[in-house]
């Protein structure tokens, strides 16, 4: 990097710069946790030598903060997958049932909000539709920060939802579900192929939420990729040009999972994996009503704190998909 030569090729040069900067935020993770190890170890000498038992709140807090540290660097050892160091692409659609999924698929899109916060991501909107009553008909956003794809893609599915609704006058239970499809953003250095002559671009004018700009333009712009039938849209940003560099973005990242997909059709196992992903076969289920509990289908694992998992806390969950997939 102090050749006079490196920025001559730019895309090289921010490839490499994006590793090392990788590369000196996994060293200080392990720096970090031997810094606690070396204090764990002054802490518990002191206490031995001289008798002082108040020392044993801090040695125990100190093992509890070291063992969540090593956990998180093991996790991370998991995340090898050529795209799992990526930001996401999420999109969330409703399944049959109008009010009731729309409102379910704007509860999933919080419980995703509430954790990339929780893990120091940021959250960038795409595409938003509102549903007509409550809810949302489709939305797409980016989950930005390292690791968001490795993490996020446990979560590509049918969510389940049973509850008593809200919306409906006689109190009785329904059962809502909700996709979600999780897609690594493609860097420029990736060759996605995609032939003009396979789009059809619509533009028409945004709606909702977006200050004085929206609805006046025809800024909104639709992407069909004619001959996968795949199609994007974006209607958040200010100008159509941007709107269609977004939806393209959008496009390479679905595209290269159809291609990836295809690839590990090949590959022993992929029929269950399919499976999980395929709409009415849900891989997980949060039930509200008449007991409350979230349970993996992958991997059995449970939770009877409803209302935290809503909330975000689902890290034992992508966890446990994750080991799964390194032992199956």
């Amino acid at each position: 990097m102090l050749s006079p030569t490196f920025w001559d090729d730019t895309g090289e040069a921010q490839r490499i710069s994006k590793e090392k900067s990788r590369l000196e935020k996994e060293i200080a993770k392990w720096q970090d946790a031997e810094r606690a190890l070396e204090d764990l170890d002054v802490f518990i000498e002191l206490s031995t030598e001289e008798g002082d038992g108040t020392l044993f709140s801090e040695i125990k807090e100190g093992i509890k903060a070291l063992r969540h540290k090593l956990e998180q660097i093991e996790i991370e050892t998991l995340l090898s997958g050529d795209m799992d160091m990526n930001n996401a692409i999420v999109s969330i659609h409703p399944g049959a049932g109008g009010t009731e999924s729309q409102d379910w698929a704007q509860m999933l899109m919080r419980l995703y909000t509430r954790w990339a916060e929780r893990n120091g991501y940021k959250i960038e909107i795409l595409d938003y539709q509102p549903g007509d009553e409550a809810g949302i008909k489709d939305v797409t956003f980016s989950v930005i920060g390292d690791y968001a794809y490795g993490y996020l893609k446990a979560e590509s599915g049918v969510h389940r939802l049973v509850r008593i609704s809200p919306f409906d006058a006689n109190k009785r239970r329904h059962t809502s579900f909700s996709s979600v499809f999780v897609y690594p953003e493609i860097e420029d250095d990736i060759t996605v192929e995609i032939s003009e002559d396979d789009l059809r671009i619509d533009t028409y004018r945004a709606s909702g939420a977006g200050g004085q700009h929206v609805n006046k333009t025809s800024s909104a712009v639709r992407i069909t990729h004619i001959p996968t039938g795949i199609v994007v849209q974006c209607q958040n940003e200010r100008s159509q040009h941007q709107n269609k560099a977004t939806a393209m973005k959008v496009l390479r990242a679905k595209l290269y999972e159809v291609k990836r997909l295809e690839q590990e059709k090949k590959m022993e196992g992929f029929a269950s994996e399919k499976k999980d992903i395929a709409w009415g076969s849900q891989i997980r289920s949060y039930v509200l009503q008449p007991y409350q509990m979230v349970k993996d289908h992958r991997t059995e694992l449970e939770s009877g704190n409803v209302n935290a998992v809503l909330d975000g806390d689902i890290d034992k969950f992508i966890e446990a998909y994750l080991t799964s997939q390194v032992k199956a």
